[in-house]
């Protein structure tokens, strides 16, 4: 019996979770047939439900419907709960006994962390800079606090949503906030999660941001690099993109979902080519 999941979002054509999860299959010897389904932008929620009358077992989320998924769940995990949004929805997970429940989870924190160890990014003792204070910041805060970094520094134009955001993770390490023109000192760590890249812009940063030897990566990906990881080169630091962690986060969900850890290495090097 072939088992059904998909990735929704509005537009998702242009997604590569089903050629991920293809390889994924493959490499694994998953019968599941995986999909990409674009929902109505006002009825996510009945896209959903009609997945799962249809047979579905499980989707990704991708924008702009992660806050609308964490809000269908029966429950959720800790980094979801805290996250506010799930990008991984699994029917009748984590021991519900009821197989119409739905269990949520946010998987883009652990791609993350997975993609900077695969970088050999140690984050334990780092000084880390996080730019951007958006929901894809939020997802990945608490698995970058439980490497254990000296502190992490999110920075956004609006001081204060980034002040915001790390009260609300305060208690898992140390953390702060504050906007750009506050940023001082030298970083070990830089991670670029604000949507600028994507219309080629950068924020305002100073020039010495990076310590010897650090790294700067940028959620986002493309044939060439964004003018942020451009810039982070030019000054002195190793550029890593997103599509690693485009790639692990995809393996976390397929763990939760099958049981069974993917090798991500051959599927990332298929991505990169095709780029």
């Amino acid at each position: 019996m072939t088992d059904r999941y998909c990735v929704f979002g509005n537009p998702v054509a242009h997604s590569k979770s089903p050629a991920i999860h293809a390889a994924f299959a493959e490499q694994t010897g998953e019968a599941i047939e995986y999909t990409a389904i674009a929902a109505p932008l006002d009825d996510f929620a009945g896209a959903w439900r009609r997945f799962v009358a249809e047979g579905g077992r499980g989707a990704n989320v991708t924008v702009p419907f992660k806050e609308e998924a964490f809000r269908l769940c029966d429950t959720l995990s800790q980094r979801a709960r805290r996250a506010g949004a799930v990008n991984t929805l699994i029917l009748g997970g984590n021991g519900l006994s009821n197989e119409l429940k739905v269990y949520g989870d946010t998987t883009d924190g652990v791609g993350l962390v997975r993609d900077l160890k695969r970088h050999g990014v140690t984050l334990a003792a780092a000084r880390v800079l996080v730019l951007g204070a958006g929901g894809a910041v939020r997802g990945v805060l608490e698995p970058l606090l439980a490497e254990g970094p000296a502190s992490v520094r999110v920075a956004n134009r609006t001081a204060a949503k980034a002040e915001s955001l790390a009260a609300d993770f305060s208690e898992l390490g140390e953390i702060t906030g504050g906007g750009f023109d506050a940023v001082v000192g030298q970083f070990q760590v830089v991670i670029n999660g604000t949507s600028a890249s994507l219309a080629g812009d950068l924020p305002p940063l100073p020039e010495d941001l990076f310590a010897p030897g650090a790294t700067a990566y940028d959620m986002m990906y493309g044939a060439e690099p964004t003018v942020f990881l451009r810039w982070a080169a030019e000054h002195g630091a190793r550029p890593e993109d997103g599509l690693g962690m485009l790639v692990e986060q995809a393996a976390e969900s397929f763990f939760q979902w099958r049981g069974k850890h993917p090798d991500t290495a051959p599927v990332l090097e298929r991505l990169r080519q095709a780029l």
